[in-house]
């Protein structure tokens, strides 16, 4: 499996939630998130478009250093413009 795309997010409670995201290829991304306060890992939500938005940032980044494939980007770049027009 490639390398996954992470970062954690806090909230003003004080929760914090850690996002993985992953390209196990077929066009397709796996979203995982955990809240500090769960033990299990979450496969079953649905992305908001502020996390889309995070992760077109960080996966341009890593773009832009050679560490994603452009067909990565563009799947990620797509799924962002999906969640933005709903």
């Amino acid at each position: 499996m490639r390398r996954q795309i992470c970062w954690e997010e806090k909230f003003e409670d004080g929760l914090k939630r850690e996002i993985r995201v992953s390209f196990p290829g077929g066009n397709k991304i796996r979203w995982q998130f955990k809240s500090s306060d769960r033990l299990e890992w979450d496969y079953n939500s649905i992305p908001t478009v502020e996390d889309w938005s995070a992760l077109l940032l960080r996966a341009e980044g890593r773009y832009n250093r050679r560490r994603m494939p452009f067909r990565d980007l563009e799947l990620v770049r797509k799924g962002h413009a999906e969640a933005s027009s709903d």
